[in-house]
């Protein structure tokens, strides 16, 4: 099978030449690309609005689009092929951003520009991610996922925080649009590795049009809900996200305010835990043979985030504060590894994209949530409240998955009655 080797502990090894090196690659160009746009988009947005309530809008329209075409993308997901699917997609993108960038250039690019490219590029992206999600089986086998995850995970967050992140400033000084003309260029180079992929041909019905679409989106709701395990990951992730959210929303305060740090600080405590991710990344594997299974490892995941939260919130070291957040971040990446896998290897086939989608799309609903919730308490009980109230929810979540545990382990796809 492509992508993988044998002889390996536990039987099974990734092989980086061919399908999965490519679209390993794929995944690096494309989050280098939106490395550069996130730094560079919110700098440009101030340059052209004083208005606090329209920049906090460039952030509203790159989300809500989950919310009202997260499902739906999910279902066009499973009914096309996956990697046509990708790259029809990062071609679109790339020529969005293009063109953007030619805006930028010659002074025409105004807020509400900003503010349509936000709702546009999230928008294609419900379909990409979900699509993503349900090739990854067909290039890996299911055995391998884990370590599949982890490596497209680590290596995004790595070129992310240590790559895009350092070289976007330097784009940024050569002009205003350098860094989204270099976006629409990593678009086009990640949709020609995901093209140049060879994955088998499944055959498709006939898509039907219309009802048939949203009765196939409501059946990824279903099967989501009747399977106990993704029911209670998902709810788990709930809380997770309405806790991350509080302490995402208000981190860069209670950094400064709370802790009394000033920029340099900031940038200690997320470096500490973008270190900490990348190398969750890089031992997930490890973890889920040291717990004794996935949905182990996710509860003990889950409740270090509470310890480290709780200790977080209450002692006012940076150093401390910057060693907890990347403990934070390990156990937070290997969370995301292992939610990503049980999810691929707990659906039914021909209904990854769906279920994925229902995952997605309830699960960040919780995020805006926090973030206000976070704002709210900040004020009214203290800057170091919403790190507290987040450790709270990551804990009640992580417990909640001790009733699934066995059959989470048990390593079978459930049949689902349709």
């Amino acid at each position: 099978m492509a992508g993988v080797e044998a002889g390996a502990p536990g039987g099974v090894a990734l092989v980086w030449r061919g399908g999965f090196g490519r679209l390993w690659s794929a995944a690096a160009v494309s989050r280098f690309g939106d490395a550069l746009r996130g730094t560079a988009l919110p700098l440009l947005a101030y340059a052209l609005t004083d208005s606090p309530v329209l920049i906090s809008l460039v952030t509203v329209c790159g989300f809500l689009p989950w919310l009202f075409f997260g499902l739906l993308g999910g279902a066009v997901a499973d009914r096309v092929d996956q990697r046509r699917a990708m790259w029809a997609v990062d071609v679109a993108r790339g020529l969005l951003m293009a063109g953007f960038a030619l805006a930028v250039a010659s002074g025409l690019a105004s807020i509400g520009l900003l503010l349509a490219l936000a709702f546009a590029l999230t928008t294609l992206e419900t379909l990409f991610d979900n699509a993503a999600t349900a090739l990854l089986p067909s290039v890996v086998p299911k055995e391998a996922l884990t370590a599949a995850n982890a490596r497209l995970m680590t290596g995004q967050e790595l070129v992310r925080r240590f790559v895009g992140g350092p070289v976007a400033p330097a784009l940024i000084a050569l002009g205003a649009a350098v860094p989204f003309l270099a976006d629409a260029v990593t678009y086009f180079v990640a949709a020609a590795l995901v093209a140049s992929l060879r994955t088998t041909v499944v055959t498709r019905k006939p898509a039907a049009a219309g009802p048939t679409l949203l009765r196939e989106t409501a059946d990824g709701i279903r099967v989501l809900w009747r399977d106990r395990v993704l029911r209670a990951v998902c709810f788990s992730v709930v809380l997770a996200n309405v806790g991350i959210g509080a302490l995402i929303a208000t981190l860069v305060v209670l950094v400064r305010g709370w802790l009394g740090a000033g920029d340099v600080g900031y940038v200690c405590v997320t470096t500490g835990y973008g270190a900490g991710m990348v190398l969750g990344g890089l031992f997930a594997g490890r973890v889920v043979a040291a717990a004794g299974g996935a949905a182990r490892t996710l509860l003990v995941a889950g409740l270090l985030q509470a310890v480290t939260l709780v200790l977080f919130g209450t002692v006012r070291s940076l150093w401390a504060a910057a060693v907890l957040l990347g403990l934070f971040g390990f156990a937070g990446m290997v969370w995301n590894v292992l939610e990503t896998t049980i999810v691929q290897q707990r659906s039914p086939d021909g209904m990854l994209g769906r279920i994925s989608a229902a995952f997605r799309t309830v699960s960040m609903a919780g995020t805006p949530l926090g973030a206000v919730l976070g704002g709210v308490l900040a004020e009214v009980w203290g800057l170091n409240s919403p790190a507290l109230l987040a450790a709270v929810l990551l804990g009640a979540g992580a417990l909640a998955l001790i009733p699934v545990l066995p059959s989470a382990d048990s390593g079978q796809t459930p049949h689902i009655a349709r």
